[in-house]
């Protein structure tokens, strides 16, 4: 399978739908299925408790219909982050829509990141339910949901072999981006996808480094720190079941000896 990471600035949700539209016809030049664009891709993340209101979709949203057509017209698969209203809530959410134009998943991000996040978001209550797309086993995860180790723990346990990670990470966090999401793949034995802004919204200057990390915890492919980027990487099955009787982490675990 063939995906891609689309790094960038953000923008504002009059630019989004185009430099969408833009992104797909880069990776669908490239025999891309599936491209991943960052954490609240459609809106911006930093943008403050009013705009997040005004600008959040529901599920039925005719700007989140296009969305789907988008993908349906140009059969490619998308990973999406927006601000999701539902009623009064307003979510920091990711949604999986297959090359179909099907919402196959809704992620609500659980572990709120600083005063941001809380001001403008409520926190999801549930990790994503894992779902299957093209033969592979898929979860979603946003941004600060990867400094817990728990949450791709819990995903490997579930047999997820490919985790889909939007993200609005900042300096001077770049260990992240560096370190924690190929260990993370290792650990656990799966594939992370993450894809980071660069640039400046308000107080944030983004660290970029956008990634795609295999099973055994090599980076197959990575950005820089202050460029768009379009990455692009094939996983196979091979890999991840090689990796899988190599390490051996999730058997080898000894239950009786943690306390949590």
């Amino acid at each position: 399978m063939r995906i891609a990471l689309a790094q960038c600035l953000p923008r504002t949700i009059d630019l989004a739908f185009s430099s969408l539209t833009s992104l797909i016809a880069q990776a669908k030049a490239q025999q891309v299925n599936l491209l991943i664009v960052p954490e609240m891709f459609l809106t911006g993340y930093n943008i403050g408790v009013e705009a997040c209101s005004v600008q959040a979709l529901s599920l039925q949203d005719p700007h989140f219909q296009a969305l789907q057509s988008l993908a349906r017209e140009h059969q490619i698969a998308l990973v999406l982050g927006f601000p999701e209203r539902d009623q009064e809530a307003i979510y920091n959410s990711a949604a999986f829509i297959d090359e179909c134009g099907e919402v196959l998943s809704v992620y609500r991000k659980t572990h709120l990141y600083g005063a941001v996040d809380h001001a403008q978001f409520s926190a999801g209550n549930a990790l994503c339910q894992p779902f299957s797309w093209q033969g592979w086993r898929c979860a979603l995860a946003i941004c600060y949901d990867m400094e817990f180790p728990e949450v791709a723990r819990s995903y490997a346990l579930q047999h997820v072999e490919l985790l889909l990670v939007p993200t609005a990470n900042m300096h001077p966090f770049d260990l992240v981006c560096r370190h924690t999401i190929p260990t993370r793949a290792a650990e656990n034995t799966l594939y992370i996808a993450y894809a980071n802004y660069i640039g400046h919204e308000g107080e944030f200057e983004y660290c970029g480094q956008s990634c795609i990390a295999d099973p055994y915890g090599q980076v197959l492919a990575r950005a820089g720190h202050d460029a768009e980027e379009l990455l692009i990487a094939e996983l196979d099955k091979t890999t991840l079941q090689t990796a899988r009787q190599a390490l051996t982490y999730l058997t080898d675990r000894r239950l009786e000896l943690y306390r949590f």
